[in-house]
């Protein structure tokens, strides 16, 4: 498992901007579809919402990784 810190650099971040942003899917189709079928989760529960806005102290877990906002 890889352990990934975000800085962010405004006040939130949408769910798939974040995955595309980490090359964690290889386009904003593929990251779409990665959390329609429920294989995102944030803090500690699975996110369906694909524009959710993330702020500093969300952790994000996805293929392996763990993403941790700062």
């Amino acid at each position: 498992m890889e352990l990934i810190d975000f800085s962010l650099t405004s006040d939130y971040i949408e769910l798939i901007k974040l995955l595309k942003l980490l090359n964690l899917v290889e386009s904003g189709a593929d990251a779409k579809i990665a959390v329609e079928e429920g294989l995102v989760e944030c803090n500690n529960e699975v996110e369906y919402r694909k524009r959710k806005k993330l702020r500093s102290g969300d952790t994000v877990i996805f293929k392996k990784n763990t993403i941790t906002i700062i």
